[in-house]
């Protein structure tokens, strides 16, 4: 039978009274009613992430299917009004009478948590589906799911509403193929938005392709006219993702590192339990300073890594300290290669297949499994001490990369050292650029980091002087992107911005010594200000995340136009908005001409004397556009408005526009990051040609 969750629920009782713990105030949820009342607890959350987690945990039984090699087709289609299907060519969901509940299997498996083939018997060596309650989950958390099977030559069907059949299982017609279709539409109860991005989903299936090589995955977007289709299919497994993760990059080894093998507990330890595991990983090295790792179990993504990367991790440096000593590129008294040397510029995919994986979190974070280290690291292992002695060409470069990031470690250690000693970024000396606010508050203190001099000294004059603190900077800062921190360190204008914020950098960085709580990037309204802010929010995504994930970056909006029509004054931040302002103007201004004539008119017919005419304003205007009795300032930088202009537009916080630097997703951010402002000429000439249709106010 399904398990009821018992949960004891306080009776609200009158005052001076003992509140009432007695047999009828024990509350008990029947079924998946635990679901909907804590919903949180099974997905994680409510919000956008949540409402894809209910698309995955279907995809996972599909998945699941594929891995035990009995299909070879997924399909997903986004259809309107909001629902999912999910279909696949696998055995098909049981459809008997289950013996423990008494229902067709397919009820039970739909209704009841923790209910499935994956907790025991040989259904399923390994699967995603860590707890069981995936669709059971899914058909709780949804206000309409069908599920049909074709099983045995027959196609059986079942309809639910929250999580309740509306009827038996039925066998609708008969069936030539096996397999399962899910359709299901999101509870507008549970969920504050039901709508489904396709690009999320193709990026999963995407990577679920990589991950299942040799499986088909179809998605389908149907809710237009035109429906958009992706399909996926990749032969060459993790090898096929560290090509696609290294697009666009310079591979510095030509041939890619692979190793797919299982590994038998049975014969390598005393633990006879475990069973065999599934060891899949592959790597390349990029000229780059960055690191790239993904790692999976059991198809599920673990972003905090676990034991199966800590086990890749080991076997890459010690695999290669073993070849630089033996080959002598180390020398007998020359330290040994670090984890951080062999990390650097390395896209690397590690991917584990185990029978009893054991998460951390309901939302499978990191894996916990000793065994999944100790399988990893004896596979990579073997597999590179092959391939380094094998392919001496290749085993040269990565060597030599690996020892050149040691230097540059060594050198940045010793720049950093020097830069960071004592008293250097501890408020001691500030910079003399920065006019400080009289605060000591950082919850009410801003920095305005302004580009020039000229603009610099408008802000400075039209700050708020308690709360408001200015530090020009000078030209374009230097591209970090490109840069080490040694040499970063080395820019005076990015140590007086460090300085300044008061948080130091790197391993020193405490974001609770952060001098301002809001960091307002201000820079003109054109390109190159474009490009400095670009160089500015590379700065802090590379070096201040926590920043940035903390709320206290923004960029100001500097008006691009000031309206004068009279004594009236307007600021538009964008050309739609101007000519909207331009109209509004018009009419007020022909209004109280009618106004005034009607007056005038008024007074003649009185017998009174006419006095005055027609207003005589400017004409003025942009390029050859010229309006009668409207001045219209275009302004090309922030040093061209007087102070007062300055505070009004954009310092005063009852008027001006700040938006909130967001990383929503920070791996898109980082690509983006590299294609803007990385080494490599063709993404990034690629990206303008793309995007160069979308380009306003172009000033050339």
């Amino acid at each position: 039978m399904p398990k009821k969750s018992i949960k004891p629920q306080l009776k609200t009782e009158p005052k001076n009274s003992q509140p009432s713990y007695e047999a009828k105030d024990i509350y008990v949820l029947e079924g998946l009613e635990p679901v909907r009342k804590r919903p949180g607890m099974y997905i994680g959350t409510t919000g956008v992430d949540g409402l894809h987690h209910l698309v995955w945990e279907v995809v996972d039984n599909s998945i699941d299917e594929a891995m035990a090699g009995f299909a070879k087709n997924i399909t997903v289609e986004l259809l309107p009004e909001n629902k999912i299907a999910v279909t696949d060519d696998g055995r098909g969901i049981p459809v008997d009478i289950h013996k423990q509940t008494k229902k067709s299997a397919l009820e039970t498996v739909m209704t009841t948590l923790h209910a499935g083939g994956k907790f025991g018997g040989e259904s399923y060596k390994v699967s995603g589906g860590l707890h069981g309650v995936g669709v059971s989950v899914v058909n709780a958390l949804s206000d309409w799911l069908r599920v049909e099977v074709s099983r045995d030559g027959g196609l059986y069907a079942q309809e639910y509403e929250r999580g309740k059949p509306k009827a038996k299982v039925k066998k609708i017609g008969s069936s030539k193929h096996t397999g399962t279709k899910v359709i299901f539409s999101p509870d507008p109860e549970i969920f504050p938005s039901i709508s489904f991005n396709y690009k999320t989903m193709v990026n999963h299936l995407r990577q679920q392709a990589y991950l299942t090589k040799g499986v088909h995955i179809n998605i389908f977007d149907k809710r237009e006219k035109i429906p958009e289709y992706y399909g996926f299919c990749f032969e060459g497994g993790l090898l096929s993702f560290v090509k696609y993760l290294s697009e666009g990059k310079r591979h510095l080894n030509d041939e890619i590192f692979y190793v797919h093998k299982e590994y038998d507990t049975a014969e390598n330890s005393s633990d006879k339990s475990k069973g065999k595991l599934e060891v899949e990983g592959s790597f390349l090295y990029i000229d780059d300073t960055k690191t790239e790792e993904l790692s999976f179990a059991n198809n599920i993504y673990t972003p905090d890594g676990g034991m199966h990367l800590t086990g890749f991790r080991s076997a890459l440096t010690r695999s290669l300290n073993n070849y630089a000593r033996s080959e002598g590129y180390l020398k007998e008294k020359e330290e040994n290669l670090i984890a951080d040397d062999t990390r650097e510029g390395l896209v690397t995919v590690v991917s584990v297949k185990l029978r009893e994986p054991q998460f951390e979190g309901q939302t499978k974070a990191r894996l916990g499994n000793p065994e999944a280290r100790t399988a990893v690291e004896a596979v990579m292992n073997e597999a590179l001490k092959e391939f380094l002695e094998k392919r001496p060409s290749e085993a040269r470069i990565i060597i030599e990369k690996v020892l050149l990031t040691a230097k540059a470690r060594q050198a940045a250690k010793a720049a950093k050292e020097t830069v960071l000693r004592k008293g250097a970024f501890e408020g001691l000396t500030l910079p003399g650029k920065l006019a400080d606010c009289t605060s000591r508050s950082a919850e009410e203190s801003e920095l305005f980091i302004v580009e020039g001099d000229s603009a610099g000294g408008s802000a400075k004059q039209g700050r708020d002087r308690k709360t408001q603190a200015i530090l020009p900077l000078k030209g374009k800062i230097l591209n970090v992107e490109k840069s080490r921190i040694d040499k970063m360190l080395a820019n005076a204008e990015i140590r007086s911005l460090v300085v300044a914020m008061g948080t130091a950098i790197a391993a020193e960085f405490d974001v609770s010594k952060l001098r301002y709580h809001k960091i307002i990037l201000m820079s003109d309204a054109d390109v190159d200000g474009a490009h400095i802010r670009t160089l500015l929010l590379t700065f802090f995504y590379r070096y201040f995340k926590k920043i940035i994930d903390d709320g206290y970056l923004y960029v100001a909006q500097p008006p691009l136009y000031r309206i004068q029509s009279g004594k009236e004054i307007r600021y538009a931040f964008s050309d739609a908005e101007k000519e909207n302002t331009i109209i509004e103007l018009q009419k007020t201004k022909t209004k109280k001409k009618e106004e005034k004539n009607k007056k005038q008119t008024m007074a003649a017919d009185d017998g009174g004397e006419v006095v005055g005419g027609e207003e005589v304003s400017a004409e003025a205007g942009v390029g050859d556009n010229k309006i009668p009795g409207i001045n219209i300032q275009r302004y090309k930088g922030l040093g061209e408005m007087s102070p007062v202009q300055l505070w009004e537009t954009t310092m005063n916080p009852e008027n001006r526009i700040l938006k909130q630097v967001m990383v929503e997703d920070a791996a898109v951010a980082s690509k983006l990051f590299e294609v803007l402002m990385g080494d490599e000429v063709e993404p990034r000439k690629k990206f303008i040609q793309t995007h160069a249709s979308a380009v306003q106010n172009l000033d050339v």
